[in-house]
Order: structure tokens, then C-alpha cells, then sequence
């Protein structure tokens, strides 16, 4: 049967692992290239100040102050950007190490704690390791992706706020070299965070086989954990990070611009440094955690699958690693576009800034294409077997290329839907600046429509991509599709972090008192940063769908059920309080961000009143007391919604069962999708729109302007209403989605042997 691979087991050895060497470095190399810029004042040599002053010599390029006023805001901003990720990751330890005991405690618990060996769960004329050695290694590796989760989101952060200032001086020689900073900057966190899944979870897969041995089964079941930690942690970086940023984006807006006529990122405002903190720890800590959570997922996903099928069986490894071969040449594929953009090709004008981010996702879909057929071709055989609900799918290798390419091109076309509803270069968002002429209401109204409308395609797509994927290879298809879809994770990230970056960039613009020439180029980055992110925000929430069937699969043939019958009652009821529950946790997380901005609101209005001279100038506002605002009310304000996330499924599968949990999943799954990208996309298009109005580009934007007309007052009203919905609630329902189909797949032996004791006491 096992025809052997073109590609020999020692080839995968080395190539997995040299790939994240080569992502790591060259992520150090851009962040080398990105530190050559400056900030502090030198005095000025002999020969410098002649190239200097002859670039922008009207610009006040060698004006010592401005540079001096941006290195002093960077550091607050990095300050308080630090301080609030040490203080939640205080909680999440805590979280963390209960929850790997509450893992080893229950797995444990299938057997009885006893260490003799036992029959394996899928083929049980083999014997299989005890029981306890999985739950101990699913412990091991649970903390392991909690911690590779929690170092990704972190290190996103200090790169981003190494950038922002660096981005903002640049920006005094021209768009394009702010443009190649700005993105630098987020190819070095797409890299580090890409390569640093992979090596992780391929060093955890060897250590984990000195072990096991033979048993890979077992061994797979076990690293389910390190997918579990990646989200668990993202779920709370996001929702944290998301209530924070919002908190202090809604308090400084309202009162800000609403009330006193001041512009955005005005340094009187005493919300600006929160708010500014506040796009680094959500955009940016919590983006990264949550891309790294869906990456792990699916490579989990896959591998369970892979190890009961003819791969684990016959202990291919070359064929086994297919889904890590995928993110290895994802690497390759990803560094070669990013050259396109910082080398083969300048950006020189503010026109070339959009399509050139547009063209890092064509370019790196095309050639991921062309790597996928390769890999294919190399690293399976011609045919095998794949697990398909108890029974063996033969399948042929051409058949998982077209999977992985569905869920790679999938990606692509949600990503310009995306692009489509939420960037102010269409008529989606140009009818919703329109609308506010007429005030706030209207405005509310077509924005709405909007995100509702946009849902339509993406799930087609999805949809095709299940459709396809499933037929040709069953539950493993759809997991390597996901895995497609997250291949070119690395350029995700780097135009994802890049907005936040150009948003900072802009702040600080602002707060140094720089000149307009120069707000207008930061302004023009963060415009398209704004709809890159509104893509990634797409990519995100499409991988999520596909993860959270493929983990749903993985877990429906752990638990041992063969069919999920929808016309049972224990389904039927699963399934319509899953759909549900995603509505819970919106609700949650949209009115911590409202009781938090109620109170930052608070803050400002008192600032403004009794600090004198505070309106003029003359007086300094109080930062900080608006930074532990975000703070305490973000630590706060996780937890519930998080408690929500992960009590879910042990609750439902503890006392009604895995086949009522079942239908839990699938309806969060189905119902989640949905209002995470209506959500998203709503948000999206009412903060583009305020832009539109704002930049005035256009002959019907400049009948709708300038700042501070009603329209404008009406187009601010529709995006900070938009804000929770677009950074809080939307990203982190993509994280439910995954999180609670990874948490069943890893409690499956225990609900499986020990659940469901409401139904026995009947």
C-alpha cells in the first residue's frame, strides 16, 4: 500500500526546520533595516547636515525638538503598552496553570490514573500508551502554545512600538519611505510569529516521539493541547485588548471630537495616550495571538486526523508533516512577496499605497499555489487512505492539492469582498458617507445594511471551499484547507500590523505639532491600513470557519459518535443554544467597552473643566489616570466573556453529553461566522466613511466635509458606535468559534468515557 514519498523522511527533517530558521531571520534582518532609522537628535557632522538640509530644508527636517517630542511619545505609548500586557498576563498565568491541571485532572481521570497500557481508541487490536502519560503531555503542550500565544502577542507589540515613531519621521521624506518603515515593521511580527509556530510545534512533535514511540496516535491527541493554549490565550489578549483600545478610542472621540471641536490624536485630549496604547494591545498583541491560535488549530486539526488515517497507520512521517510542509513553503512563498513590496518595487505616491498592499495577497496566493502543487507532488504518495467517520477514503494526492488550493484561494476572495464593503475607493462606503446628511440615523441605518449585505459572498465561499474540500478528502481536507487558507500567514500579519502601525504613526504626528503635509501622508498610510486590516480581520474570521469544522470533525470521530443527527432532541437543543451563544458574548463584550468608555468619558469631561489652561495649551492634561482607566476596566472586563468561552463546552459535555455538545458546536459555528463578519465589516465601513468625509478627496466628499460639518458630526457618531463592534466583538468571535470546537477535541475521551450524566440520572 505505502508508496514511498519523493521527498524522505530525513529531506522533512531538515526542511521544516531550517524554513523557521530562515522566517526567523529574516524577520531580525527587516527589524535590523526598520532600527537604521533614528530617533534621537545627533549633532549635526559636516556632511550630514548638507544631504539633510538640502532634502526638505522648508520641512524643518533638522528641527531637534520634533524628534526629541516623537521619541518622548513612542516611549509613553511603549510604557503603557508594556505595562498593561504584564499586568494581563499576570491574570493569564494564573488562568493558565489551573487550566493545565483542570486538562491533567480530567484526562487523567478516562482511566482511572492507572499507567498500564491500553487499547488503542481507533484500531483495538494494538495496544496504545495509559490514559495518564496523554494528559499529561495534552498539559505539556497546552502550556506550551499558551506561552508561544502569549510571546507572539507580545513581541508584536514591541515592534510596533519601536515603529510608530520611526514610521512618523520618515513620513517628512516623502509617503513611500514611511510606507517601506510602516511595513517592515509588520513583516518582521508576520515572520517571527509564522516561524515561531512552526518551530515550536515541530521541536514539541520530536520531543513528544521519544516518548510515544510507535504510538502516534496518542502522540497526536496530546499536541491538540498546544492548539487549545494558542486561543485560549488569544481569546483573552483579544477581548482584553479590544475593550481597552475601545474604551479609550470611544472616551477620547466623544468628548474629543464631538464635544470640544478638538482633531483627532490632539495632545490637550487626556485619552489620546490610552488610545494610542490601546492599537498596539488589541490590533496588534491580540491580532497576533489570535493568527498564531488558527494556525496551531489547523495543524492540529489535521494531524489528529492524519495519525488514524493511513499516514499514522503505516507511520509515513514525510506524509504526516504535509500540513507543516505547507506553512514551511508558506514561509519561502511569503519573504519573496514581501520583497516585492519594500524592494523590487517603490512606493511613491499616495495612489500606489493600496494597490501595493493589494498585490502582496495576489502575489503570495499565486506563488503559494505553485508551492503547494510542489509539495503535494514530493512529500505524499500517489495514493492513501484518508479517516473518514470509522470508514478509509482512498484519495490520491492531486485530490489534497486542490483542497489546500480552494481554501488558499477562498482566503483571497474573501479578503477582496472585504475590501470591497469597507475601503472608501467603492460605492458601498461612499453611499454611507452619503447617508449622513441627513444625521446620525440614517447613517446607522445603511451601515448596517452594509455589513449585513457583505456576509453574503464570503460564506459562498466558504461554502464551496467545505463542499469541495470535504468530497474530495473528508474532515482532512477541510483542515489542510484551513491550513491553505493561513498559508501565507506571514503577509497576513505584516499588511495586518502594518495598519496599527500607521495609526500610531499618525497620532504621534499630531501630538509633536508636525506640519499638515505630513498628517496628510500618515493619515493616506492609515487609511489603507484600515482596510488591510478589515481584510485580515476577513482572512481571520474565513480560517476560523474552516478550522472549527475540521476541529468539529476531529472531535465527532473522538468522541466515537458516527452520525450527528439533527432531528434528535439532544442535538436540536445543542444546536440552538450554540447559535445563541454567540450573541451572549457580544453582548458582553460591547457593553464592557460601553461601561468602560462611559467612565473614560467621565474622566476627559473633568480634565477638560477643572484643569486650568488645559483648552489654550498652557496646561498639561492627566495621561495616566486615563491609562489605568483602560486598564483596570479591560482586566475586568475579560473575564466573563472568557469564563463564557471555556465553560461552554465542559459544562454541556460533562452534564448533557457529547452529542448535545455537538450541536453546540455546530451552532456556534454557524451563527458566529456570520456576525463576526457583518460586525466587522460594519465597522469597518463607518470608520472609512468618517475618513472619506474627512479627506475630502473627492468632489461628493468635499460637499459633505470639511471636519466638524453635521455630516462629519453624524459619520464620527456612526464609527465610534461601529469601534466595539469592529475591534471587540467581531475578532473575538472568530476566537469562540475555534476555541470552544479545540477545547471539545481536547476533552473528547473524557466526555466520551465520563459525560453526559444528566441523561444517565434519567
Amino acid at each position: 500500500m505505502g508508496t514511498p514519498t519523493i521527498l524522505s523522511d530525513l529531506g522533512t527533517e531538515i526542511l521544516i526546520p531550517i524554513c523557521a530558521v530562515i522566517g526567523i531571520g529574516f524577520s531580525l534582518f527587516q527589524w535590523f533595516l526598520v532600527s537604521k532609522v533614528k530617533l534621537t537628535a545627533d549633532k549635526p557632522d559636516g556632511k550630514n547636515v548638507l544631504n539633510e538640509s538640502l532634502i526638505e530644508e522648508e520641512e524643518g527636517i533638522n528641527d531637534h525638538n520634533v524628534v526629541q517630542k516623537c521619541a518622548e511619545i513612542q516611549n509613553a505609548i511603549s510604557e503603557g503598552a508594556t505595562s498593561f500586557l504584564f499586568t494581563e498576563y499576570q491574570y493569564v498565568g494564573v488562568f493558565m496553570v489551573a487550566f493545565a491541571v483542570l486538562i491533567f485532572v480530567f484526562l487523567g481521570s478516562v482511566d482511572g490514573f492507572s499507567t498500564s497500557s491500553q487499547q488503542c481508541t481507533y484500531d483495538s487490536s494494538k495496544q496504545c500508551k495509559p490514559a495518564l502519560f496523554t494528559a499529561i503531555f495534552t498539559s505539556i503542550s497546552f502550556v506550551l502554545g499558551s506561552v508561544t500565544s502569549v510571546i507572539s502577542g507580545f513581541l508584536g507589540m514591541k515592534i510596533a512600538t519601536y515603529a510608530n515613531a520611526r514610521t512618523t519621521l520618515e513620513a517628512r521624506k516623502g509617503v513611500g519611505k514611511a510606507f517601506i518603515v510602516a511595513f517592515r515593521s509588520g513583516a518582521v511580527m508576520g515572520f517571527l510569529l509564522a516561524a515561531n509556530g512552526l518551530l515550536v510545534l515541530y521541536i514539541t512533535i520530536n520531543l513528544f516521539k521519544i516518548y510515544y514511540g510507535n504510538d502516534w496516535e496518542g502522540l497526536f491527541e496530546a499536541i491538540t493541547g498546544y492548539g487549545l493554549g494558542g486561543s485560549s490565550m488569544a481569546l483573552f489578549g483579544r477581548v482584553a485588548g479590544g475593550i481597552y483600545t475601545k474604551a479609550a478610542d470611544v472616551g477620547a472621540d466623544l468628548v474629543g471630537k464631538v464635544e470640544r471641536n478638538i482633531p483627532e490624536d490632539d495632545p490637550r485630549n487626556p485619552a489620546v495616550i490610552a488610545d494610542n496604547v490601546g492599537d498596539n494591545v488589541g490590533d496588534i498583541a491580540g491580532m497576533g495571538s489570535d493568527l498564531f491560535g488558527s494556525y496551531a488549530e489547523s495543524s492540529c486539526a489535521a494531524l489528529v486526523v492524519a495519525s488514524i488515517s493511513s499516514f499514522g497507520n503505516n507511520h509515513e512521517f514525510t506524509a504526516m508533516m504535509y500540513p507543516l510542509l505547507i506553512s514551511s513553503v508558506g514561509i519561502l512563498v511569503c519573504l519573496l512577496t514581501t520583497l516585492f513590496a519594500t524592494d523590487f518595487f517603490e512606493v511613491k505616491t499616495v495612489k500606489e499605497i493600496e494597490p501595493a498592499l493589494k498585490n502582496q495577497l495576489i502575489i503570495s496566493t499565486v506563488l503559494m499555489t505553485i508551492g503547494i502543487a510542489l509539495i503535494s507532488w514530493i512529500a505524499l504518495p500517489y495514493s492513501f487512505t484518508l479517516f473518514n467517520f470509522g470508514v478509509q477514503k482512498e484519495v490520491k494526492n492531486w485530490e489534497l492539492f486542490l483542497c489546500v488550493g480552494v481554501g488558499l484561494w477562498a482566503g483571497l476572495i474573501i479578503g477582496f469582498v472585504t475590501e470591497y464593503y469597507t475601503s472608501n475607493a467603492y460605492s458601498p462606503v461612499q453611499d454611507v458617507a452619503d447617508s449622513c446628511r441627513t444625521g446620525a440615523a440614517t447613517n446607522i441605518i445603511f451601515g448596517l445594511a452594509l455589513g449585513y449585505k457583505s456576509v453574503i459572498i464570503p460564506i459562498f465561499a466558504i461554502a464551496v471551499s467545505i463542499f469541495v474540500s470535504f468530497t474530495l478528502a473528508a474532515m482532512y481536507g477541510v483542515a489542510v484547507a484551513a491550513l491553505g487558507m493561513l498559508s501565507t500567514i506571514a503577509t497576513g500579519l505584516a499588511i495586518d500590523a502594518y495598519g496599527p502601525i500607521s495609526d500610531n504613526a499618525g497620532g504621534i504626528a499630531e501630538m509633536a505639532g508636525m506640519s499638515h503635509r505630513i498628517r496628510e501622508r500618515t493619515d493616506a498610510l492609515d487609511a489603507a491600513g484600515n482596510t488591510t486590516a478589515a481584510i485580515g480581520k476577513g482572512f481571520a474570521i474565513g480560517s476560523a470557519a474552516l478550522v472549527s469544522l475540521a476541529l468539529f470533525g476531529a472531535f465527532v470521530s473522538r468522541a466515537e459518535i458516527t452520525t450527528v443527527n439533527v432531528l434528535t432532541p439532544k442535538v436540536f437543543i445543542g444546536l440552538i443554544v450554540g447559535a445563541m451563544l454567540p450573541y451572549w458574548f457580544s453582548a458582553m463584550t460591547m457593553k464592557s467597552v460601553g461601561s468602560a468608555a462611559l467612565k473614560m468619558v467621565e474622566e476627559v469631561r473633568r480634565q477638560f473643566n477643572t484643569i486650568p489652561g488645559l483648552m489654550e495649551g498652557t496646561a498639561k492634561p492627566d495621561y495616566a489616570t486615563c491609562v489605568k482607566i483602560s486598564t483596570d476596566a479591560s482586566i475586568k472586563e475579560m473575564i466573563p466573556p472568557g469564563a463564557l468561552v471555556m465553560l461552554t463546552p465542559l459544562i454541556v459535555g460533562i452534564f448533557f453529553g457529547v452529542e448535545t455538545l455537538s450541536g453546540v458546536l455546530a451552532g456556534s459555528l454557524i451563527s458566529g461566522v456570520q456576525i463576526a463578519i457583518s460586525a466587522s465589516n460594519t465597522g469597518g465601513a463607518w470608520d472609512n466613511a468618517k475618513k472619506y468625509i474627512e479627506a475630502g478627496a473627492s468632489e461628493h466628499a468635499r460637499t459633505l466635509g470639511p471636519k466638524g460639518s453635521d455630516p462629519h458630526k453624524a459619520a464620527v457618531i456612526g464609527d465610534t458606535v461601529g469601534d466595539p463592534l469592529k475591534d471587540t466583538s467581531g475578532p473575538s468571535l472568530n476566537i469562540l468559534i475555534k476555541l470552544m470546537a479545540v477545547e471539545s477535541l481536547v476533552f473528547a475521551p473524557f466526555f466520551a468515557t465520563h459525560g453526559g450524566l444528566l441523561f444517565k440520572i434519567f
